[in-house]
């Protein structure tokens, strides 16, 4: 059996869009799942779309996911160039669609754009060009005569009219579309630039690929490929086709969504490992229905025939989710060094972000989640005493002016004010009194945050802020209720 070589073959137009980081993924697993290479082309050929940054963007988004090509513009595995400019211009197209001239599947197509408005029709609401094989007919020295004479030309696809043309995909199956709705598609455009269709059938069977994995809107252009195939007498690969993905509104997942790219979702605080986990889940998922995967455990596990075929929808709130799982796992040195930022965000007081960053630790999805979760350690916010009611601990704005009260001179003397030695002292009040621990400990916490959800308890939060914020807190909340404001 040949090994197996897949591609990434992204266009260089802006951000990686998720449903292209799956793609990259998918042949990427595939590849690795049986041992295989996994390649990097760039496909260039849009010159009107290309932008510049873009392929920056592409080489740190496969970095920062895992995602390691073992061939690409930086690593020659032999059948380069993997950029299609370049290989353009190495006239690697023109000379195999010459060869398909040579044989009578392709030919010369001199008309002109007054020519091409003419055979406008409109079929299923659209308006599209039917080409009528025209210039099939011109005789090979109309042909050279043109051409010696400089008229622009494209290289068209001389497909049948008769007959149909089967295509199999491995998750949508056989699929036979008849020859009349073939139009004789382009080849090389009159810039001399190939089209996205010719030129991915030309670089995957030069670069040796056995699997194509791409998006499903390509389907309905997949019997063209196989039309090329049989042109040239090639090898057909295994076709892939993913299901698309689409927002939980059902539709498809854009750049208005907010979160359609791998870089948005990085700057919205999410872990690229989660990430990538999420994403591997979007169309597929695995015979036991775990969820959570590393990249090396997808290697083992990824089956692409378990690939749906249903649209998939991109829930934020699953992702969300996942990452707090991932958050949760990693090791405190790398939490700390990327929640620092946002810590730093948060608070400009001298207080110990190394212990904040521990309390915030499990109680977060995503790194922005933070900021709401701390900012009470930088500053007291305005609150409504009606938090000081709790029917499970059974406190009122009234109890808890009493237990405040109690405590405030008990504070006062203490003069240790870690974690512990302030547990213990509560502790022995709530034992003398008789008192249930959050009969105590709710008020306290609510004077000393000002907040319904901490991610810390009362005692924690004092040795944060220290003795005299926290009986400066305390006295307030005492003033705060006794006026009723």
């Amino acid at each position: 059996m040949a090994k197996v070589r897949t591609r990434f073959a992204p266009s260089p137009t802006g951000r990686m869009h998720v449903g292209n980081l799956r793609t990259a993924l998918y042949a990427y697993l595939i590849a690795k799942h049986e041992g295989g290479d996994f390649l990097l082309r760039i496909e260039d050929t849009d010159q009107e779309r290309f932008v510049e940054e873009a392929l920056g963007i592409i080489y740190r988004t496969l970095e920062k996911t895992g995602l390691i090509h073992d061939e690409g513009p930086d690593k020659d595995g032999g059948v380069g160039p993997y950029v299609q400019s370049e290989r353009q211009a190495q006239g690697i197209y023109l000379k195999y669609a010459q060869m398909l001239i040579e044989k009578g599947e392709a030919y010369y197509c001199f008309c002109d754009k007054e020519r091409l408005e003419s055979l406008k029709q409109e079929v299923a609401g659209k308006e599209i060009v039917v080409y009528d094989k025209h210039c099939l007919h011109l005789s090979k020295e109309e042909v050279e005569e043109k051409l010696k004479a400089g008229i622009p030309y494209v290289i068209r696809q001389n497909v049948p009219r008769e007959g149909t043309t089967k295509f199999v995909d491995e998750i949508y199956g056989e699929i036979e579309v008849p020859n009349e709705e073939l139009d004789d598609m382009i080849l090389i455009k009159s810039d001399g630039y190939p089209t996205y269709n010719f030129a991915n059938v030309v670089d995957d069977h030069l670069m040796g690929i056995t699997h194509v994995v791409r998006g499903n809107e390509y389907l309905s252009s997949a019997p063209k490929y196989n039309r090329l195939y049989h042109a040239f007498g090639w090898e057909i690969p295994v076709y892939v086709h993913c299901p698309l993905i689409t927002n939980e509104e059902h539709k498809k997942l854009s750049k208005r969504s907010g979160h359609s790219s791998y870089e948005d979702l990085i700057e919205q605080g999410f872990l690229s490992e989660a990430i990538v986990n999420y994403v591997a889940l979007l169309g597929w998922s695995p015979e036991d229905n775990r969820e959570i995967f590393s990249l090396e455990e997808l290697v083992k596990v990824f089956d692409y025939h378990h690939i749906s075929k249903s649209p998939a929808v991109f829930d934020i709130n699953k992702l969300k989710w996942m990452n707090g799982e991932y958050m949760k796992a990693m090791d405190f040195e790398t939490f700390y060094e990327m929640a620092l930022p946002y810590l730093k965000q948060a608070i400009k007081k001298d207080l110990d972000l190394v212990k904040i960053a521990q309390m915030v630790k499990t109680r977060i999805e995503v790194f922005p989640d933070i900021l709401e979760l701390i900012d009470f350690f930088e500053e007291l916010p305005a609150y409504d005493i009606s938090m000081y009611t709790h029917k499970k601990m059974k406190t009122t704005p009234e109890s808890s002016l009493e237990v405040l009260k109690e405590v405030l001179p008990i504070l006062e003397a203490q003069e240790d004010y870690s974690n512990d030695a302030l547990y213990e002292t509560l502790k022995n009040y709530v034992a003398e009194k008789g008192y249930k621990n959050g009969y105590v400990m709710w008020p306290i916490r609510t004077a000393v945050s000002g907040k319904q959800m901490t991610p810390a308890g009362a005692t924690e939060i004092m040795e944060i802020i220290g003795k005299e914020e926290s009986i400066a807190r305390i006295k307030k909340a005492i003033e705060k209720i006794s006026t009723g404001v």
